[in-house]
Order: C-alpha cells, then structure tokens, then sequence
C-alpha cells in the first residue's frame, strides 16, 4: 500500500481497519546474496539502495534485535553538513542531498525538518576556526553563513549573551541542516526494503562467521546458519564485538552517548543551537520537548545508560548557554553506543577476509550519515569498488597515515 493523503482518507472511513502491516516478519533463508548484519538505519538504508538502486533481490538483514531499538532511536536527530575536510564534506553533504529527497523516495513521513544548525562561538580563535570552515564548506558547494553577535541575537533572543567569561561573539549557521524523526528513519527504509523483497529477519543474533580459505561463507546466528555470498556488517557501538567473531581486531572503541528530552513546551527554540564553550546542543522536537545533549562518557562500555557526572556536565552546559532550560522538567534519558574510531571519521571498507564487507567508526556522525552511509555500502557490496564520496573511508589510511582527523584530537577516540 501506497502511504497517502487520500489513503489516510479512505482509512478513516472505515475506522482505519485497512492498514496493512509496515514490513513482514519473514522466517530466514537458508542462503541470500547479500547479508546485512544490524538492522539499524544503516543496515536498513543498505539494504534499501541495495534493492532500488542496485537491484539485489536476494538480500536479508540480520537484527538481534527489534527494528528502532538501537542506536537510530537513542540519538538527537540532528543532520547537518557543516564538515571542514575534503574527506568528510563531500559525503555528508551527500547525505544531506539524499535527506531532502528521502520521503518523497521511501514514501514515508521522516520528519525532515531543516531549520538550520547555529553553532556558537566565543573566542577570537573560535571565530577565525568557523570562518575556516564555513569557506571549507562553500568550497564544496555547501551553504554556510557566519553571524555576528547581533545576528545571532536576532534568531535566539534568549540566549546568554551576558556572560562575561563566554561572551556569544558569532556563529557559524547551516541553514539546510535540522532534524529527523530517528525513529521514523528506520520504520521508513524498513518498510520500504521490505516491499522490494528485502527479508527483515529480527531476533537473530549473528553468534559467529563459517570462515574457510579467508573467505567468509556465511553467518552462524541464534536462528541457525545462513548462507551468503557476502556480508556485510553495519553493528553501530557492536562493531567490535561483533567483528572480534571473524578474527579481526578494529580500530575503534565503544563509548556510550547520552541524551536528553523534556517536557513538552510551547516553540522556544528556531532550530539546532551548540555551545562552543562546552559540548552541549539543543533542539526541541515537534511534541515540544528539548532535546539535547554533551559529551560521551570517557570510559568504554556496552550499556545504554550513561552516568551523572556527565549529567552535571550537559546541565552545567545547558543552564550557561541558556539559563531558562532550568525550569524545565527533564522527562526521560538514554544512552546510545558510539564506535569511535582512530581520527574520529568512518570506515566503509572490505576486509582483508573474502565476501566480509565493514561500515562503522561513525563517533558522533552516524544518523546524520544514515542515507549515505546506506548507498555508499550498497555501492561497495554491489560492485565491489567504493563510491566516489567514501573514497578516503579505508582501513588503511591508519597505516598509511591518510587520517581524516576531523577535529584534530589525534589517536583519542575518546575526545572526538
């Protein structure tokens, strides 16, 4: 079924008892071309591209899980393109192209919302370091602006402007940038793959790789073996972990990330607002609540839940920003699992093992990277040789020294 208004018409007439179901619960194949490890917006968008751009019919994915209860629904649903480097620009705005088109593509309301991303700065330096990247940005084409303080004034009365140590100076505006509806991300690219034959298999665990002569045959799961002729894993925080079953030691560490919602209030704030004094961003979702958040946790951890240091710390951000989000009731909390890589940018790349393809090391970046993360693996899988904006995400750029350090932090992954 067609999602549309006239169907949401026709469905109220009959007390809307004709929906179909959004995606089938299919029972695993013995054997598929293409296996998807993780079923979260990643996997879904490879396996959807897979399907309508490469047309791969014999294609599954693999979810331990249930579909949105990993790291696409734990996360603040910001997408943007405001990247500095050569390695990193041109794929995330990309991503940003594919998000202005993804409704209309997968016929499924997303909640792109592109209200733009104000990142503040409060120093001379911060400033000199925006006004780089902005032409960064326009020297790939991507829209930026730089706002002086009254600039900034006029889009966000409210904010601080008062402090005598974090005086607000600028920002550095992305007006395309906003949010999505995470959740609706998966259901979207779910139901879409779905419909182009896509087997969706969830509460299957991948528990190991049937590996002969280095190359992987296929994935030992807690639903039985399934055969393939290539797999590729797209496991978010898991990647490790899941990784470390065929024998490969990654580049990465799992670090959990939290986030914050709040009651519902009436429209405060215009669109995405960071904090260039601390790591604390702000947006307010369409039911009105606050969603905001800061830092990863410093220490490795697998568990979706953070701890209250970093609670103080985000609130410590929040109320120096903008005093009057401590009037706010906070209403829930999570914690997603972050795989932050060496130089805090991806890797989508075969591996040294034959048919054993890998998608992760995303730290911060990986829902605003969702579509093109998606093509740029199914492009990989299908043809074997990397799309034209992931060429720089490779294994061997750490070995090579070609790291695209981001935001200059070196070898900590646990301060990208």
């Amino acid at each position: 079924m067609r999602y549309s208004g006239f169907q949401v018409l026709k469905q109220a007439l009959s007390g809307h008892k004709g929906w179909g179901r959004a995606w089938r619960d299919p029972e695993p194949q013995s054997q598929y071309d293409i296996v998807i490890v993780g079923g979260g917006g990643h996997g879904l968008a490879t396996a959807y591209y897979l399907a309508r751009s490469f047309a791969k019919a014999r294609v599954a994915v693999i979810e331990k899980g249930w579909i949105g209860g990993g790291n696409v629904g734990r996360n603040t649903t910001i997408i943007r393109s405001n990247y500095l480097l050569d390695g990193n620009e041109p794929f995330y705005e990309y991503s940003m192209k594919l998000w202005e088109g993804l409704e209309q593509d997968f016929n499924f309301n997303a909640m792109v919302s592109q209200r733009g991303v104000l990142n503040l700065c409060h120093t001379d330096a911060q400033r000199d370091a925006f006004r780089r990247r902005a032409n960064g940005m326009r020297l790939n084409g991507v829209d930026a602006e730089l706002l002086d303080a009254e600039g900034v004034r006029k889009m966000a009365p409210f904010l601080n402007f008062g402090s005598a140590r974090f005086p607000i100076k600028g920002g550095l505006l992305q007006p395309r940038g906003g949010t999505v509806r995470h959740d609706a991300v998966a259901w979207g690219y779910a139901r879409g793959a779905d419909s182009r034959g896509v087997d969706i298999i969830q509460n299957c665990e991948v528990v190991g790789f049937r590996i002969e002569n280095g190359i992987c045959l296929g994935v030992e799961t807690t639903r039985g073996y399934i055969a393939a002729a290539k797999v590729g894993v797209a496991v978010a925080g898991s990647s490790g972990a899941v990784m470390a079953k065929a024998g490969m030691r990654l580049p990465i560490e799992s670090h959990v990330l939290q986030a914050f919602v709040s009651e519902g209030l009436k429209p405060i704030i215009p669109g995405v607002i960071t904090y260039g004094a601390g790591h604390f961003y702000v947006s307010q979702s369409d039911k009105g609540g606050l969603v905001f958040g800061g830092d990863i946790d410093g220490y490795n951890s697998y568990a979706q839940r953070g701890n209250l240091p970093v609670v103080e710390d985000v609130c410590e951000g929040g109320m120096s920003l903008m005093p009057m989000i401590g009037r706010a009731k906070l209403l829930r909390m999570w914690g997603g699992i972050m795989d932050m890589s060496m130089d805090g940018s991806p890797i989508i790349d075969k591996t040294d093992i034959g048919g054993l393809y890998f998608n992760g090391g995303w730290c911060y970046g990986g829902f605003k990277a969702t579509p093109a993360s998606g093509m740029c693996f199914a492009h990989l899988l299908a043809t074997d040789t990397p799309h034209p904006t992931a060429t720089a995400y490779r294994f061997d750029r750490f070995r090579k020294g070609l790291v695209i350090d981001e935001k200059g932090m070196g070898a900590q992954p646990n301060l990208h």
